[in-house]
């Protein structure tokens, strides 16, 4: 299966692909919105989004490359880089 690197390094990304991908996360905030309205619990929306996304993610790129990614999220998660909230 083709492994190729994840290409989801803002600071590596051309300007054209960053405004994609702020637009894709625009469209991804209104579903989540919606899903909520519609009665969904928070956490289901979400683990749901996430394994749509690896699943596509792993289509595209292969297990090997989706793995490698996802072994930095720890990381990236405990430097908050995912977080809305401001640290106390």
């Amino acid at each position: 299966m083709f492994s190729a690197p994840l290409p989801f390094f803002p600071e590596a990304d051309e300007p054209s692909a960053a405004e994609e991908r702020r637009a894709a996360l625009g469209f991804v905030t209104e579903a989540f919105a919606e899903a909520l309205l519609s009665g969904l619990e928070p956490d289901s929306f979400a683990h749901a989004a996430l394994f749509t996304a690896l699943q596509e993610l792993v289509a595209t790129y292969g297990e090997e490359a989706v793995a490698e990614f996802a072994e930095k999220l720890p990381r990236r998660i405990a430097e908050g880089e995912f977080s809305i909230a401001d640290k106390h």
